[in-house]
């Protein structure tokens, strides 16, 4: 290759991005902080980063279980969606205070199908007890026990297509980074505050040292002066467009840290207390999920479910009509 040749491999235009990256890149740009929207040439430097973090949600979508069937007759032949739910009734609660629910069955593409597809999210709890067990011949009712339980059942993007879901969880799980980089921003703002604050009392500190000609505290104030001056100019560099572009690049590079699916397995009785290794195979139950680690650090299962429509609807007019009747009450 000549030296004119290899010039102009250099400085000619970078190709334009998929169209799935640039509709993604569009979403980004407008909803990261407008101090990002203010650093030039935007998408030339966030193109790649937001394709990893497409790869990245597209990965932890198709990671999911399911879909699993949620209604009462899984909740006696399946382990995990009776683990999920403490009574069959519990499944119709759920569907019939869920909003996302309601919303969808006002939609006509409810009426597509007999079914639609959703994520189901719950947040796993274990409390500690004293339970009966038997321990070789002997039945004692003081043995500490472990026992795993579920709470705030939700169910997130209901469709009546299990592909749109999966598109729309992307979607949610893109906008789930771009919050906890936002967040992030937010905090960095906030530290700034903090930072000037101390600098006032600091320099009011200083002079009181100064007027009572105190050498030891101006000493130690101007030092502190000085430390906090450097935090501050650290933190108005991050806060520059240009470096919280560098900043929400890598961060899209390694949205691990903000989203990400952990395998769990949990062994249980029918009861939901937890069991050891050396326990009978013929009285133990398998649980095998995935756990969603979100920006806010809670942990919540997440699979996908289908749902008939039918039970959905009658689900929804019963919870309306308890609430007339509480109402009337």
């Amino acid at each position: 290759m000549s030296l004119f040749s290899a010039i102009a491999e250099l400085i000619k235009p970078a190709p334009p991005p998929d169209p799935e990256v640039a509709a993604a890149l569009d979403r980004v740009i407008g909803m990261v902080d407008p101090m990002v929207r203010a650093a030039p040439h935007l998408e030339k430097h966030l193109a790649g980063a937001v394709e990893h973090a497409l790869g990245y949600c597209a990965g932890l979508v198709a990671a999911l279980p399911g879909p699993l069937e949620i209604n009462r007759q899984a909740f006696s032949h399946d382990p995990l969606i009776h683990a999920l739910f403490a009574t069959a009734a519990d499944i119709d609660a759920m569907l019939g205070r869920s909003q996302a629910i309601r919303d969808y069955l006002e939609r006509p593409e409810c009426w597509e199908t007999d079914c639609f597809c959703a994520m189901l999210a719950a947040r796993r709890q274990q409390k500690k007890q004293f339970g009966m067990a038997q321990q070789g011949d002997i039945i004692r009712n003081d043995v500490p026990q472990e026992v795993l339980y579920f709470s705030d059942q939700t169910l997130i993007e209901p469709t009546c297509d299990l592909d749109r879901t999966r598109d729309r969880l992307r979607a949610r799980a893109l906008e789930s980074l771009l919050t906890a980089f936002n967040s992030h921003v937010d905090a960095l703002r906030r530290a700034r505050l903090n930072l000037r604050a101390d600098l006032s009392v600091e320099h009011a500190q200083l002079l009181v040292s100064q007027q009572h000609d105190d050498a030891e505290h101006t000493a130690e104030h101007t030092r502190h002066l000085a430390e906090l001056e450097f935090r501050l100019t650290q933190n108005a560099d991050s806060l520059m467009p240009e470096n919280l572009v560098g900043t929400l690049g890598d961060f899209l590079r390694h949205p691990e840290s903000a989203l990400s699916l952990t395998p769990v397995t949990v062994r249980v009785d029918r009861l939901g207390i937890v069991q050891r290794d050396d326990s009978p195979e013929d009285q133990v139950q398998t649980l095998k999920f995935p756990e969603l680690s979100s920006r806010d650090r809670r942990q919540h299962i997440a699979t996908l479910v289908r749902v008939t429509r039918d039970e959905a609807i009658a689900a929804v007019e019963k919870s309306r009509d308890q609430q007339k009747r509480y109402i009337i009450l």
